[in-house]
């Protein structure tokens, strides 16, 4: 099943894409300026008032399963200089079953301070309320394994999942390099024990130098690196034993017009892994979108 049938499944209201489309023509120096990390978060907070809209997606497939697409349409909005909040939408398809949305979270990151340090501490909260079917693998933790992929849709689609998820992001910047730790606690809301993981990561653009001209694949705006991430068990029982690890290799082109191009092949590094994810993702900018919108509004 094409992913990109998936995606235009349930097309917003007209309304919705004449708003986005009149955004999008305004927007023409717009620049993103993303790590290309896909599970891990650095410490670089959205600009105030910018909005950038995104997808994150995933595919794979394991022993026992189906091939699965998972799908994030984000929202990110740079609230302040310390806060940023980003609204998901969830969906995935799956061959042989079916495609329909999973559910949505809503995420805030909050800077410690203002300005740069060696270490930069970011907080993270998110609620999420999505189903059982959920494949956006958006992070790995406590024991979720290649089982949890197998599973038929049909039946995930019928458990309710609400969660409250936490990080701790720390995040440098040197000589060019961006290295960025996560720690995560998740909680059902409903039951089970926390849930803990991590995901580790470190980048760079393939030259410092920026030319004069304006430039699409200049390497200035390739950036390379590589993420480590999985589960660390539950506080019942708190470790690496029964857990999944990937270590995926990343790569982003940022394109002169402020759109931003991501992929990531990631290996299963346990038994409990899936043994190949492909991610793959497109983000673009819209510079001091909240200026524009209250404008309208005057």
């Amino acid at each position: 099943m094409k992913l990109a049938r998936f995606i235009f499944t349930a097309p917003p209201r007209a309304a919705g894409w004449s708003l986005l489309t009149i955004a999008l023509a305004a927007a023409t120096d717009a620049r993103a300026g993303e790590w290309p990390y896909f599970v891990t978060y650095s410490h670089q907070m959205e600009e105030p008032g910018n909005l950038e809209i995104a997808t994150r997606s995933v595919t794979g497939k394991v022993p026992d399963g189906n091939r699965f697409a998972g799908t994030a349409l984000e929202l990110e909005y740079g609230a302040t200089g310390w806060w940023t909040t980003e609204f998901y939408l969830d969906g995935q398809a799956t061959s042989r079953e079916s495609a329909f949305l999973t559910g949505y979270c809503w995420e805030n990151r909050f800077r410690l301070f203002s300005r740069e340090h060696w270490i930069n501490p970011v907080l993270y909260v998110e609620y999420e309320r999505i189903n059982g079917a959920d494949r956006s693998l958006l992070e790995v933790v406590g024991h979720d394994g290649r089982e949890d992929l197998a599973g038929g849709t049909a039946e995930g689609r019928l458990e309710p999942v609400r969660e409250i998820e936490t990080k701790l992001i720390l995040g440098s910047n040197f000589k060019g390099w961006n290295v960025s730790e996560n720690f995560i606690a998740e909680k059902n809301l409903a039951h089970a024990p926390f849930e803990f993981g991590y995901a580790v990561a470190a980048s760079r653009p393939l030259a410092m130098a920026a030319r004069a001209d304006r430039c699409n694949f200049c390497l200035e705006n390739i950036d390379v690196g590589a993420e480590l991430y999985g589960g660390l068990g539950t506080h019942e029982a708190f470790g690496l034993r029964g857990t999944s690890h990937y270590l995926a290799p990343t790569v982003s082109l940022q394109l002169a017009g402020g759109t931003a191009f991501r992929v990531s092949p990631g290996f299963g590094l346990t038994g409990s892994s899936a043994r190949f994810l492909l991610r793959f993702g497109v983000s673009y900018e819209l510079a001091q979108f909240g200026r524009a919108v209250s404008r309208l509004f005057r």
